[in-house]
C-alpha cells in the first residue's frame, strides 16, 4: 500500500486515500499503466510536474510532487513532498521491499577507474565462491544474467529494482558505480552500503556541475553521510583523497603507491606482460598492466580484507583476473607486430594516464600514434586539454569524432585543435569519420609501433543526432589489421 512505501520520506502534504495499492513505481509518464503511483522529479531536461495530467490519463492512481497541480482529483492521491528525487529513493527502496540491507553492498566513486575496480570485484567475490551483482558501466550482472547497462548508475527506481532481482536470485554481494551525476540525482539516497571506495578526482562533468569544486563536494557528501557501520577506502595519493573521508562516520582506510598507507604497493615492474608488485608485505604478479591499475589492484584488494577475505586467496585470485572491457585492451597484428590498444580514456586525466603507461611500456623507438575525440553535449572545457595532452605524449595524433551526439562533429574538433600549440601542430591530422581516422592511423604505423584509439572503450556504437549507429573500436581495429595482413 502507498501508506507503507512512504517510510522516511519527508512530506509537507497528503490530499487523498494513502491506502491504495500501488502496482509499480514510474518517473517517465509514458510509461505510466493503471495502478503506477507517479513520482514526478525536476529534471536537468525535463520537469516531471508537467506530465501529471498525462500519467493520471495512462491510469495513475497516486501522485508524488513538489507543487501540486491547481485542480487535484477526487480519485487521485497527491502527496506532495520537500523533494522529489530524495522521495524516490525512498519509495523505491521500500517498494521493493529494502534490497540493499539484505546485501553487503559496496560503491566506487571517482572519475577514473570505477568500471575497472567494479568489475575486479565482482570477478574476484565469483571467484571466491560467492553469488554477485555488478552495476557498471559496461554491464549490470546478476550472477552469470547480463544486463545491459544505459547509466553508470540506474535511476533510483531502477536500481533499486535491481538489487531486488540480486536479492532474489541468492546474491550475497554487489559492486555498483556511483556517478557524480547519481550522488547529485539522489539515485543512490536510502542505499545502505557496506564500503565506499574513491578512486581519483579530475577534470570531467563541468557540463554538469559547473565547477570542480562542487563536482569534489557532490563526491564527499556520499562518504559524509555513510554509517558509522560502513568502511571507507580513499586513494593517499590523490590530492583530495584525505577530504574524502574528512567528515564520514565510516571506518577509514587507505591505499597509495607512494606513502604510507594501509594497503600499500610498489610496482616492481610494468610490461605488456602485466605488473609485478610488491602489496603490503607480498610480491605478486598480475595479469593487468600499468601504474593506474596498479591503484585499482590496490583497492580492490583492500576492499577484499575489510570484507573479511583471506589475503593471500585475494592476491592468489587477483593475480588471474583481467579487467573490464575496452580498459586498456590490446592486441597486436601478425606480421608487423603492431600494438593496437582500446581504451575508454574520455578525460584529460585518463588519456594522460594511459598514455604514460604506453610510453613505459615502449622498448625502443616505437612511435605512438593515438586516435582520440570528444563526446558532444558534453563538457566543452576538456576538449583543448585532451587535444594538447594527446599531441604532447604521442608522436603522432589523429582527432576524430567521438560520440558528437548533437553537436556538429566538425565543430567539437575545431575546439580540440584551439588547444595544440604551434610547435605540436605538425604532430595532427583531423579526420572526422572514425572509421577512416583508425583505418588511417594503422597505415601510419611501422613494424612495432602503438596505437592507441581513446575515448569509447567498451562501446558498440556511435551516437550521431539521436540515432546510435554500430561501431566498435575493437572489432574495428582488428578488422583493419587483418585486411593489413592480407
Amino acid at each position: 500500500m502507498l501508506n507503507d512505501i512512504l517510510y522516511k520520506v519527508s512530506m509537507r502534504s497528503v490530499h487523498g486515500n494513502t491506502g491504495v495499492d500501488v502496482k509499480d513505481l514510474q518517473i517517465d509518464s509514458r510509461k505510466v499503466t493503471a495502478g503506477s503511483c507517479f513520482i514526478a522529479i525536476k529534471g536537468s531536461t525535463a520537469d516531471g510536474h508537467l506530465f501529471i495530467d498525462t500519467a493520471i490519463a495512462n491510469g495513475a492512481i497516486a501522485i508524488v510532487c513538489e507543487i501540486l497541480p491547481i485542480v487535484l482529483q477526487e480519485h487521485i492521491t497527491y502527496v506532495q513532498v520537500e523533494n522529489s528525487a530524495i522521495a524516490a529513493a525512498y519509495i523505491s527502496h521500500n517498494f521493493y521491499g529494502e534490497p540493499s540491507l539484505k546485501l553487503k553492498l559496496v560503491g566506487v566513486t571517482g572519475t577514473n577507474g570505477k568500471t575497472t575496480i567494479a568489475t575486479l570485484l565482482w570477478k574476484l567475490f565469483t571467484s571466491l565462491g560467492y553469488k554477485c551483482g555488478l552495476i557498471s558501466t559496461v554491464q549490470n550482472q546478476i550472477d552469470d544474467e547480463i544486463i545491459s547497462a544505459t547509466h553508470t548508475t540506474p535511476d533510483a527506481i531502477h536500481v533499486n529494482e535491481l538489487l531486488k532481482k540480486m536479492v532474489d536470485a541468492g546474491c550475497i554481494y554487489v559492486f555498483m558505480e556511483c556517478s557524480s551525476h547519481a550522488i547529485h540525482q539522489h539515485r543512490i539516497t536510502a542505499l545502505q552500503f557496506r564500503g565506499a571506495l574513491f578512486s581519483n578526482i579530475t577534470h570531467d562533468h563541468l557540463d554538469y556541475h559547473k565547477t570542480f569544486d562542487e563536482y569534489i563536494r557532490v563526491k564527499k557528501s556520499w562518504f559524509d553521510n555513510l554509517p558509522a557501520t560502513a568502511f571507507a577506502i580513499s586513494n593517499a595519493d590523490d590530492k583530495r583523497g584525505t577530504v574524502m573521508l574528512q567528515n564520514t562516520p565510516a571506518k577509514k582506510y587507505y591505499y597509495s603507491l607512494k606513502t604510507m598507507a594501509d594497503f600499500k604497493g610498489k610496482v616492481l615492474e610494468n610490461s605488456l606482460v602485466g605488473l609485478h608488485m610488491m602489496v603490503n608485505e607480498s610480491e605478486v604478479y598480475f595479469r593487468l598492466i600499468g601504474e593506474f591499475n596498479a591503484y585499482n589492484l590496490l583497492v580492490v584488494y583492500g576492499a577484499a580484507i575489510c570484507l573479511g577475505q583471506d589475503k593471500e586467496q585475494v592476491l592468489q585470485l587477483l593475480s588471474n583476473l583481467d579487467g573490464a572491457e575496452g580498459r586498456f585492451d590490446y592486441m597486436v597484428s601478425k606480421n608487423d607486430r603492431i600494438i593496437g590498444i582500446v581504451d575508454y580514456a574520455h578525460t584529460p586525466d585518463a588519456l594522460l594516464n594511459v598514455l604514460a603507461t604506453i610510453k613505459k611500456l615502449r622498448q625502443g623507438n616505437e612511435h605512438i600514434i593515438t586516435v582520440v575525440g570528444c563526446g558532444g553535449d558534453r563538457d566543452k572545457t576538456k576538449r583543448p586539454i585532451m587535444a594538447a595532452a594527446a599531441c604532447e605524449h604521442s608522436d603522432r595524433v589523429i582527432f576524430t569524432a567521438d560520440n558528437p551526439r548533437s553537436e556538429d562533429p566538425l565543430e567539437i574538433l575545431k575546439e580540440m585543435e584551439a588547444g595544440v600549440n604551434v610547435v605540436a601542430r605538425k604532430k595532427y591530422i583531423t579526420i572526422a569519420d572514425r572509421r577512416e581516422a583508425i583505418k588511417t592511423a594503422v597505415s601510419l604505423a611501422v613494424k612495432e609501433d602503438i596505437i592507441l584509439v581513446a575515448g569509447k572503450g567498451h562501446e558498440k556504437y556511435q551516437d550521431i543526432k539521436g540515432v546510435k549507429y554500430d561501431f566498435d573500436d575493437k572489432k574495428m581495429l582488428a578488422e583493419i589489421f587483418e585486411l593489413l595482413e592480407k
